[in-house]
């Protein structure tokens, strides 16, 4: 008999080993790591980054010559009739004619009064967008991701703190049965902790599935399986040393929505270069190759053919186009002078956002210190309210009131170091410079 509990006990220990193995222990910088090569989002925003460094090319801006071979066979089947001048005709029925030709042609624009070399810095500028909203994706998911991975770490610390409170409840229920039977408590009081026990345990209940919830919605961020089973730290580590002077100093270096509003207008610029080239002449160069054969049934030539190299040039300047030229100039000064109002624009909403973050920020800190001393003095006199209940002095409500106060001390420590990573993280996200 002893034997076969012997195995039992090590088969359940075998288990139990064998399930918390199967769960990864999460750190915010694995996941960080996995967010930035899964998420769906990330890798767009590459691509599309990628294709923007793509274009930035001297043949996009119309620099390079243009080569283009072609060929052009054409064949018929007619009935034809000469007359000639001395009166003879001559007729022929189904007469076979071809007109082949082939060869190739270049051509260059050498001069345009510099649109080209104005285009070609538009691309490059397009390219600094690309990469800020590349940088301005990865922000935004490494904010969502560390959002995510430490609201499961509150959730934890909560479920920790219903974890205590049960067994607290369930020896007050021990506690009260033994009274009940030597006569000391009444069925009442038995009756009363099972009631507040079966509360704790639905609360613990839905508090798994809050943190069950939270898992998959972190998983999704990581785009992995959302069965995927994973623990994570148990701490919440608060940067309690951000300075708002020097937050705002990085946002206007680092923020990729300003950075973006200043190349929106440097691109602009450019297009106003590229509008004004348009009252200068265009110069391009013309050659080619071709070869021309053609055979015909009917005529005085049956056949002749031709090859040989061509070249020369054109030139084109824009006399008048309906005053055209002088609105397209106007429209492109209205969009720089939009461009700049953006800026002025996005640092006023960037200042505002990162002066109301850092307030919130600091009645956070505040009250991480406030709520750990609750927590404190919520535990001593839960401790001594247990003793005193121990021994009869005090009644099932001030025990049930002693009991709660010190859960909801816990999870009101638990949220106010979540509530200020959230700062944190904001704070960071808004001065570009988040660690990952």
């Amino acid at each position: 008999m002893n034997t076969k509990i012997l195995f039992r006990t090590l088969i359940f220990f075998f288990l139990c080993i064998t399930k918390i193995n199967a769960q990864e222990v999460l750190t915010i910088e694995d996941a960080m790591k996995i967010a930035l090569e899964n998420n769906f989002e990330i890798k767009i925003a590459k691509n599309n980054s990628k294709i923007s460094d793509t274009n930035v090319t001297i043949g996009n801006a119309g620099m390079l010559p243009t080569a283009t071979a072609s060929i052009t066979d054409n064949n018929s089947v007619t009935n034809s009739s000469q007359t000639r001048q001395d009166g003879t005709s001559t007729s022929l029925n189904n007469a076979k004619n071809n007109n082949l030709n082939y060869g190739v042609s270049l051509g260059w624009t050498v001069f345009d009064g510099m649109k080209m070399f104005a285009r070609l810095d538009q691309l490059k500028e397009l390219q600094k967008l690309g990469d800020s909203e590349l940088k301005r994706t990865v922000l935004v998911k490494i904010g969502q991701v560390n959002s995510a991975y430490y609201d499961l770490v509150q959730q934890q610390q909560q479920l920790a703190a219903l974890d205590t409170t049960i067994v607290i409840s369930k020896q007050r229920l021990t506690l009260a049965q033994n009274r009940f039977s030597i006569g000391k408590a009444s069925k009442l009081e038995v009756l009363n902790a099972q009631v507040d026990l079966n509360s704790d345990q639905v609360a613990l209940l839905r508090q798994k599935e809050s943190y069950a919830n939270a898992k998959i919605l972190l998983n999704q961020y990581l785009a992995r399986d959302p069965k995927v089973n994973f623990t994570v730290t148990n701490q919440v580590s608060v940067d309690s040393k951000l300075v708002l002077v020097d937050l705002m100093d990085l946002a206007q270096k680092q923020n990729p929505a300003l950075e973006s509003q200043i190349i929106n207008k440097r691109i602009a610029e450019l297009q106003l270069k590229q509008v004004k080239a348009d009252r200068y002449p265009i110069v391009n160069l013309t050659s080619g190759y071709n070869f021309t054969e053609s055979q015909s049934s009917l005529g005085f030539t049956s056949s002749a053919s031709s090859k040989g190299f061509n070249y020369g040039f054109n030139a084109s300047i824009n006399v008048f186009d309906g005053l055209n030229q002088h609105r397209n100039e106007k429209v492109a000064k209205l969009q720089i002078e939009n461009s700049q109002i953006a800026i002025e624009q996005q640092n006023m909403i960037l200042n505002t956002q990162l002066s109301t973050a850092f307030q919130t920020y600091l009645t956070n800190l505040e009250l991480i210190n406030l709520e750990e001393d609750n927590v404190t003095i919520a535990k001593q006199n839960l401790d001594i309210t247990l003793d005193k209940f121990r021994i009869g002095t005090i009644t099932t409500l001030d025990f049930r009131t002693a009991q709660l106060n010190y859960v909801n001390a816990k999870v009101r420590y638990s949220n106010a170091q979540y509530e200020a990573k959230l700062s944190e993280i904001a704070l960071k996200e808004l001065a570009g410079n988040i660690n990952f």
